[in-house]
């Protein structure tokens, strides 16, 4: 049987049986609610019949049948709900109850605590009071006010004004949940046979009516520097073949939109994939770890993914054709499932939500020709919905219309829910129809990509120099190996090692590479980066390690005298010697290590 409890949290159904034991229940109780304090339950609202602790008292020895409600009362504060700003810190205090333990981003818990009101100036004509009043016509809007974000040509308003919706008005959101939605038939029901022999209404998923999504987790994409994206385009115009790469950078409150959140992107990762005209596929990756990982240190982390979609018009005027627009589709359902993949595995913490989080930040990006038939970036994010549709396996694309998905039918695997979407017939009505076929539209959140006017460089760029090869490229003159890091590095100066250092496809090389990986050793080189501390990463530079990587540059060929490599080994580290027979020596046959004094290669036996 099922029995409501409730307490200052909320109500909560806990399942159990008539001949249950008190002490049985209160601990399925103390579960459900995740109570570390003290507590009572009592038989009535008054709280004058309470339940005491024992193995031998049952149920039914206070009368507790199916559908009685029972009460729930702390002894102390610790479980009590946590109140969260959502104004002036000073000023006022929201009481929506909240989950401690989920650790926010940072630009989450900034925006939570400011005021987000959009002020508005005295109207001369209008306004009948002094400089210092305020009234109907002047009065701060709140920051989900419809009115002006259709002035603004806001399509979507932002999640935390969202939340400052729901949280707003006399109950301050007591009533609101956000709670992420499942199409799986819930677990531990023991009424019934497993599905396909059985269901019933508890753990049957809910029938979903998709709605477009009226709030979205990123408001703005913005690339630090078109030297980012020229980069990741230049694969597309040497080979023709479409690419994917992964978007590293960090999130920013957005100015142009009340209580925004802006992606802005410093880095492109390109992982292992196989690509052509018409076909990408993304291939296991090994050192995504690592990538994360180097990206954690520097301050950075993963804020989406980007694809080309390009096809050549005019090779001579560099045009490309306009294949996505209203008329046919604008990311494809199989691209959709893709995003609602990325963004499951990168869910947004969410202290608001029961389970820590709730939605994602995690955006799309898609190159492709616009009106003008010139290459240029759209952004998008998939709604919650559709994540949920993906992350249960429920949504499948169609074999030849990329604009229509298709939603799964019940098998004796699985069980789905029935989905449903709305649309217009003839004479205006609104008709609700199945989702097979679903127009993908319903699923899409649209999300503005620019580049600032003054470009910003976390990482260091110039022109005048040729930049370090952008790893797993199976391209001619673009392979990652020791020569193009030699290359690379004779091109700085001994006193621009931090220059040098500060590129993202250098240090995954220099993490992961074969012959004399340095991750373990990267600690103070990443921390200087982040910093910008020359004198941090001068001294990482004369470490052991670093001394047997110019080593094996020296031996690789004649050094130069300028560059800091060079410099370094010889002068500052005092680890190698002058003589080039003095310092261990790579086999350009296999690349094997070899000691001075061997004349031949101990590996395959070539000579030196």
């Amino acid at each position: 049987m099922l029995v409501a409890v409730q307490s200052p949290e909320g109500t909560k159904r806990i399942e159990c049986k008539s001949s249950e034991s008190i002490n049985s229940f209160l601990r399925k109780v103390q579960s459900a609610f995740d109570v570390k304090a003290d507590f009572t339950l009592y038989r009535e609202r008054n709280k004058k019949v309470p339940l005491l602790s024992s193995d031998r008292k049952q149920l039914t020895h206070y009368g507790i049948q199916q559908g009685d409600t029972l009460y729930l009362s702390f002894q102390s504060n610790e479980n009590k709900p946590v109140p969260m700003e959502t104004g002036t810190p000073s000023k006022r205090e929201s009481d929506v109850p909240a989950f401690p333990n989920t650790l926010e981003d940072k630009v989450d818990t900034y925006l939570f605590k400011q005021n987000g009101t959009i002020h508005r100036d005295r109207d001369p004509k209008l306004c009948q009071h002094g400089p210092k009043g305020k009234c109907v016509h002047c009065i701060p809007m709140e920051p989900y006010n419809e009115a002006y974000l259709q002035e603004q040509n806001i399509k979507h308003m932002s999640f935390h004004s969202y939340l400052r919706k729901l949280t707003g008005g006399i109950d301050k959101g007591k009533f609101a949940a956000l709670e992420n939605i499942s199409c799986k038939i819930k677990d531990g029901c023991k009424e019934h046979l497993p599905w396909p022999q059985g269901i019933c209404t508890k753990c049957q998923p809910s029938a979903l009516t998709l709605n477009r999504q009226p709030y979205r987790h990123v408001d703005n994409v913005v690339f630090e520097n078109p030297f980012l994206v020229e980069r990741f385009l230049n694969y597309w115009r040497c080979t023709g073949h479409q690419r994917i790469g992964i978007l590293y950078g960090f999130y920013e409150p957005h100015k142009d939109v009340p209580l925004g959140i802006k992606a802005t992107v410093t880095a492109i990762y390109e992982p292992p994939q196989e690509g052509s005209r018409d076909f990408l596929r993304l291939l296991p990756d090994e050192k995504a770890g690592i990538v994360d990982q180097i990206a954690k240190d520097l301050g950075l982390a993963r804020v989406g993914w980007i694809f080309t979609d390009l096809i050549p018009e005019n090779l001579q005027k560099g045009t490309v054709k306009h294949i996505r627009n209203i008329n046919s589709h604008f990311l494809s359902a199989q691209e959709c499932i893709m995003a609602g993949h990325f963004q499951n595995k990168h869910p947004n913490p969410c202290k608001l939500s029961p389970d820590g989080y709730f939605g994602s930040k995690f955006v799309t990006v898609c190159f492709t020709g616009d009106a003008s038939e010139h290459a240029h970036m759209e952004g998008y994010q998939v709604s919650n919905q559709c994540m949920a549709l993906v992350k249960d396996n429920c949504l499948l694309p169609t074999l030849d219309a990329p604009e229509l998905a298709y939603v799964r039918e019940s098998s004796n695997e699985q069980y789905v829910p029935d989905v449903f979407f709305k649309v217009k017939d003839s004479y205006g009505n609104e008709v609700i129809q199945v989702a097979r076929p679903l127009p993908i539209e319903y699923l899409l959140v649209d999300v503005p990509v620019s580049t600032p006017n003054e470009p910003q460089f976390t990482f260091y760029a110039d022109a005048s120099k040729t930049p370090f090869p952008i790893e797993n490229r199976l391209l001619d003159g673009q392979v990652q190996d020791f020569s193009k890091l030699m290359s690379y590095l004779r091109q700085f100066n001994s006193d621009q090692f931090l220059e040098a250092m500060s590129d993202f496809h250098i240090l995954i090389y220099l993490a992961t590479m074969d012959l004399l990986p340095l991750m373990d050793d990267f600690g103070p080189l990443l921390e200087a980066i982040r910093n910008k501390d020359r004198e941090l990463a001068v001294k990482w530079s004369k470490s052991e390690r670093w001394a047997t990587v110019e080593q094996l540059l020296d031996s690789e060929g004649s050094p130069n005298p300028d560059s800091f490599p060079s410099q370094n080994s010889h002068g500052a580290s005092g680890a190698t010697n002058s003589s080039s027979d003095s310092s261990l020596w790579i086999c350009s046959y296999c690349t094997y290590l070899n000691q001075p004094h061997n004349t031949s290669c101990e590996m395959c036996s070539l000579p030196r």
